[in-house]
């Protein structure tokens, strides 16, 4: 395959995830700063799906990834690439490095690799491969075993250091003896892993490597193979983790980490992006901005050196943010198929005005969907003892007063209403709490709900009247 490269001072970033799993929460915070970053620059934004490790990578996580990335709106400029589609470009450039002294091969097997290590602890150094097969000048090596398939390894330099200004952590030396000699090619012949990132960077013209800081140890090894094929070194900057509320690595036991999780717990798109984007970058005291602010006002200037918190009541309380600032009638729609999964009609209602009555107090769509059963769902009567606790003999004649005053209501909308409790609690010198709780118990059966009066416009004249009638009859 030949090399897809790209000549250009144009900024390039990419988001290379390896498909052995969902989208977590660290990934897409690492592809959101990425993409920022590129879109910030007006430069482009790469996808690539890193799936060498063909044990562990699946058709399903690729479709999760890309699924996640898709409801984050982070949509490549250019990708996906399947790095297994450019397997003959990797060896391609392993025979380069061969033919120039680069790399070499290596016969020793896995058990006598491993020999080498345990001498090295003993000796309190660094477990290493010793170089059995490095070849140096005047240095005779060791006859070719018959019946044993080598591994490519590069050949690492020896002396000096490798150094690169981190784009978060600032100025990093790694010295050349601490990285061993890396395997570029198994005794199969597949590349690896680290190799594969070196040559698909340098093809696709990356400029900028942003990624999480467990990747600040294969920088080194990377860099030292670009230098060795003249290419030109992107600049890297690494992303301290995320932790969990309790101060350890974010992991399941803290709730959901695959990012289409939120997208069933009824999280909005936009609140995610906002608040991933405030996970380890800060624009000064903003914590609410729209995608195209994010986008301008990005700099890796900002990103944080220390870890970042995860937070889900800081979460709740942005997504509550976004849905009171949704216009009704979409929220309607994305609420709609979670109502029909809780197994109400969302037809039943005027499901705009629910929102409207429903989104100053939801922090989720899923609490939106779970506030529309009361109108979408079947009547389900208070329980008996509910109903003997409020529905007594002084409330039903109340009860019974409030109904022959809602008859006359020609216009049924919530002034209308409230205008009729208003004469009700005069006419019998009560509080609200007399009529209103008896009135949701007999119309609703439950003892809270939203605002009587526009709940009672929702469910509507008739209904209304025949459960005030049910129950004082």
């Amino acid at each position: 395959m030949a090399a897809i490269r790209f000549m250009t001072t144009t900024i390039r970033t990419r988001f290379a995830p390896s498909p052995t799993g969902f989208l977590h929460l660290g990934g897409a915070r690492t592809a959101l700063f990425s993409w920022a970053f590129a879109k910030h620059h007006n430069g482009v934004f790469v996808l690539r799906i890193e799936d060498t490790d063909l044990e562990r990578s699946t058709p399903e996580a690729v479709q999760a990834i890309l699924q996640g990335m898709d409801w984050l709106s982070m949509h490549a400029d250019e990708g996906p690439f399947y790095q297994m589609q450019r397997t003959d470009r990797h060896r391609e450039v392993i025979d380069q490095l061969l033919e120039s002294g680069h790399a070499y091969y290596c016969y020793s097997s896995p058990e006598e690799v491993e020999a080498m290590r345990e001498k090295a602890r003993a000796l309190g150094q660094k477990p290493r491969y010793d170089g059995t097969w490095r070849p140096e000048p005047g240095k005779t090596l060791p006859p070719i075993p018959a019946d044993r398939k080598p591994v490519v390894r590069f050949k690492t330099p020896k002396d000096g250091v490798t150094s690169w200004d981190d784009l978060v952590k600032g100025r990093i030396t790694i010295a050349n003896e601490e990285l061993d000699d890396l395997i570029i090619a198994r005794a199969d012949g597949t590349p690896t892993y680290n190799f594969c990132v070196v040559v698909d960077d340098w093809d696709m013209g990356i400029t900028h490597v942003i990624r999480g800081d467990d990747h600040v140890n294969n920088t080194p090894r990377q860099i030292v193979i670009l230098e060795a094929l003249g290419a030109q070194v992107p600049v890297y900057g690494h992303v301290p983790m995320i932790l969990g509320p309790d101060g350890e690595k974010l992991s399941k036991r803290h709730g959901a980490v695959n990012i289409m999780d939120y997208h069933e717990q009824g999280y909005l798109p936009e609140a995610m992006v906002n608040y991933l984007a405030r996970l380890g970058w800060s624009h000064g005291d903003d914590e609410i901005f729209s995608v195209e602010q994010f986008i301008e006002w990005f700099d890796t200037k900002s990103l944080s050196k220390s870890a970042s918190q995860w937070d889900p009541k800081k979460l709740n309380w942005v997504n509550a943010h976004y849905i009171k600032q949704r216009n009704s009638a979409e929220l309607a729609d994305l609420v709609a198929p979670r109502i029909e999964k809780l197994g109400g009609s969302p037809n039943a209602v005027n499901l705009t005005a629910v929102m409207d009555l429903l989104k100053d107090r939801a922090e989720t769509l899923n609490d939106l969907a779970q506030g529309a059963m009361l109108f979408c769902a079947p009547f389900s009567p208070a329980s008996a003892e509910l109903q003997a606790e409020i529905l007594t003999d002084d409330a039903k004649a109340i009860l019974r007063d409030f109904a022959q005053r809602l008859t006359t209501v020609e216009d049924w909308h919530t002034e209308n209403i409230a205008t009729v409790i208003k004469e009700t609690l005069a006419a019998n010198n009560i509080k609200m709490p007399k009529l209103g709780i008896p009135v949701r118990v007999a119309v609703t059966g439950q003892k809270q709900t939203p605002a009587v009066d526009a709940v009672l416009a929702l469910i509507g004249k008739e209904a209304v009247l025949a459960r005030l009638h049910q129950i004082t009859a």
